[in-house]
């Protein structure tokens, strides 16, 4: 068992051995868990990400409403333990909630949020993310570059695979995102939230021209996306850049990758990439390329007026700008609608500009 692997079930085998302690000494049993409340997520100017802050709240035997919770928590803990244990074995959030029909007619969840509360609480009380206990999501985007990763396929046996080799990308899945970094030669990741113009950039070999590793996000980045992204750029202290569709939500997406998101605010400091920059769409470009554009909806405003006063963006003087110009112009962009100059504009003069503009390094 691998070092990381004997850290985590010991931390799950910690919870349970404090209930059994309180029992042998005679005390109601009883677990403090961090709030995950929204007034307990605060913004850390230090990580530049939300985080939870040190209110508790406390799950305990002596509280009827408690009991059930508390008992199911343990069982989730010693099944994680055990798929820890094993290894190679792993499930998902879905899946679990029907493992517990398994567990019997007081254990069992009536719904998958009761379930899901609870493998969030675990997370906040070890400070992992749910993937290291072996809890996993769907997989979701793809990568695409000269990176080559080591990892163990679910047979247990070690596997090494380039990112080149591959027809439209490497899936990201759990155990991509936790991978070995054997080499990567590449000097800077572009994280693009379509598929269509990831695509487009495979297809006109931006990972050369800008030696990048390509992220296709496909919309709002799943965790394990996010903790790829952190881990290739940290660990080979490489920029990532974020490009988006021009509108307050593709921004937003490009935040979540840069700062995390409130609601994993117990795990962000896993998964934000603070040093992440936006390179747009922005309400600028949709200006001066004069692209194709759609009127914003009065969601689209509210939005807005939400991310002007998050203090993510309080800070940074250019996307206050580019918010208050989305206000002024009344119009959102796609990617795709850089294409109107033709298929390769977006690799020959647009990300070359924007390169330029934001001070990257482009050879």
């Amino acid at each position: 068992m691998a070092k990381k692997e004997i850290e985590i079930k010991k931390q799950l085998e910690d919870i349970g051995n404090k209930i059994l302690k309180d029992v042998k000494e005679n005390r109601v049993p009883y677990l403090k868990v961090p709030a995950r409340t929204t007034n307990n997520i605060v913004f850390d100017p230090k990580t530049l990400c939300y985080i939870l802050g040190d209110k508790t709240l406390t799950r305990s035997a002596g509280n009827i409403r408690h009991v059930k919770p508390l008992a199911q928590m343990l069982k989730i803990g010693a099944f994680c333990k055990e798929l820890v244990s094993e290894g190679t074995k792993h499930e998902t959030k879905r899946g679990l909630y029907y493992i517990s029909e398994s567990w019997g007619e007081k254990l069992k969840f009536d719904e998958q949020q009761e379930s899901d509360n609870l493998i969030e609480d675990i997370e906040a009380i070890i400070e992992k993310p749910r993937e290291d206990i072996h809890i996993i999501p769907n997989p979701g985007g793809s990568v695409y570059g000269d990176l080559t990763l080591k990892f163990k396929n679910p047979a247990g046996k070690d596997m090494q695979i380039n990112c080149l080799q591959t027809a439209d990308g490497q899936t990201i899945g759990p155990r991509m995102c936790e991978a070995e970094i054997v080499k990567c030669n590449a000097n800077k990741i572009i994280a693009i939230e379509t598929a269509g113009m990831y695509n487009r950039l495979m297809e006109e070999n931006a990972h050369k021209k800008f030696n990048a590793i390509l992220v296709s996000l496909e919309g709002q980045a799943t965790r394990a996306t996010r903790r790829l992204i952190k881990r290739i750029s940290e660990i080979k202290n490489i920029p990532t850049y974020i490009f988006t569709d021009g509108d307050p939500w593709g921004l937003h997406i490009a935040m979540v990758i840069m700062a995390g998101s409130a609601k994993s605010a117990h795990v962000n400091r896993m998964l934000a990439t603070p040093s992440a920059t936006w390179i747009g769409v922005t309400a600028s470009d949709i200006k001066k390329y004069k692209l194709r554009s759609d009127k914003l909806r009065e969601v689209d405003f509210t939005r807005i007026k939400e991310l002007k006063k998050d203090p993510r963006y309080k800070q940074d003087k250019r996307l206050q700008e580019e918010l208050k110009l989305w206000e002024d112009i009344k119009k959102k962009a796609e990617q795709q609608a850089l294409l109107k100059y033709g298929l390769r504009y977006v690799v020959d003069d647009y990300l070359p500009a924007k390169f330029k503009e934001l001070g990257a390094n482009v050879k």
